[in-house]
């Protein structure tokens, strides 16, 4: 048994080294990866036989794949085949920053290959690639293009540092696509719970903006959806108590005797009947969320949202003797009945509330 458990282990540990060397990757002809793994390797031990081995193997396949794939994008007619040369150029220079800071590394490889020159060459074109497609993005009208032509410009703009007007497109793009929806607030009842303005405004997301209602009224600012929360109803229920019994029985000491000289401790059995309460007051809130297209009037969304809360709190009474009563029973003996004051109640069911309609919220406007 001990045999084949030092076998397994010995199995595990040639395991683990191979695939930390990178040999893995090299058989999958991962040879991209089977370079940063051994070039890893080598920068903790610069003698490690295996990546020294992977890195010599794999070195030099991995920079043809890679060149080779980015000429044969550019070569092609695909889409954003500048951004793919890109994205091979830059593997190709981060095998050579790696190996430059792996001494061990640099022992196999004296001279690691870098293409920041033609890096250069294809983010220009990259950036002319991006800003054109979403230029094209932009003139279908649409949020959803105008989305994808805001990452299309920061893409741009992010190859080329200011490319032409890329950041000023960008800045249109996320206006164009941004949903403002203008919100209100009505209370149908006579309690007052107070604004649900945080939870509709703590949907941070970009694309999306809310304002109040009577903040926009003099404003030219494109409404496209409005909301409203109408609070229509809080309710509190009518207390109810639970109780049950125990019989408590203990021996405690009573006094001392002496017997044939010595002195020895007494006891006595005492009993007690416990009895436990417990309260439950049930607090209810409900409003409505009514969302509609600003210019159609269509309805978009209609539906309840509610809270609840429970209130509890618990209490003991006794009869017998103390004694019997353990240190828990008896704090919860000096308990009395209490009742929960009204602002305690709407505070806690208005946070529930609060919660769930924020939920409610982010649901619906996942979507967009």
């Amino acid at each position: 048994m001990k045999l084949r458990l030092v076998y397994y282990l010995v199995i595990s540990i040639i395991f683990i080294q191979s695939c930390s060397s990178g040999k893995g990757a090299y058989k999958r002809g991962d040879y991209f990866e089977a370079v940063l793994t051994a070039v890893q390797r080598l920068r903790q031990n610069p003698e490690h036989k295996k990546s020294r081995e992977v890195l010599s193997l794999s070195y030099q396949p991995a920079i043809e794949f890679l060149e080779t794939s980015a000429q044969n994008q550019i070569a092609s007619n695909a889409n954003f085949k500048w951004r793919s040369a890109v994205q091979n150029y830059e593997k190709i220079n981060r095998l050579y920053e790696e190996i430059r800071t792996s001494p061990g590394a640099l022992k196999i490889i004296p001279n690691p290959i870098n293409k920041y020159k033609e890096l250069t060459d294809v983010k220009a074109k990259a950036a002319e690639e991006s800003y054109e497609a979403g230029l094209q993005a932009m003139l279908k009208n649409t949020r959803e293009d105008a989305k994808q032509a805001y990452f299309l410009f920061k893409e741009a703009s992010f190859y080329s540092p200011d490319y032409r007007e890329s950041i000023e497109m960008m800045n249109q793009a996320e206006y164009n696509a941004t949903l403002r929806v203008a919100f209100e607030e009505l209370n149908t009842t006579r309690y007052n719970l107070g604004t649900s303005q945080p939870a509709v405004t703590s949907l941070k997301r970009q694309f999306l903006e809310f304002y109040l209602e009577q903040d926009i009224k003099n404003e030219t600012i494109p409404i496209d959806q409005n909301m409203k929360i109408i609070f229509v109803g809080y309710a509190v229920g009518k207390p109810t108590i639970t109780n049950y019994s125990e019989n408590l029985s203990d021996s405690v000491k009573s006094g001392e005797k002496t017997v044939n000289g010595v002195k020895k401790a007494t006891y006595e059995k005492v009993t007690a009947k416990i009895t436990y309460y417990d309260k439950t007051v049930t607090a209810r809130a409900e409003l409505s969320v009514i969302i509609t297209d600003r210019k159609s009037g269509a309805t978009l969304k209609s539906s309840a949202v509610t809270s609840t809360y429970n209130w509890q709190a618990n209490w003991g009474s006794y009869t017998g003797d103390v004694r019997a009563l353990n240190t828990r029973q008896r704090n919860i003996c000096q308990r009395s009945e209490t009742n929960p004051s009204e602002g305690e109640l709407m505070k806690q069911v208005k946070v529930e509330l609060d919660k769930n309609l924020s939920g409610e919220l982010n649901g619906f406007y996942s979507r967009y």
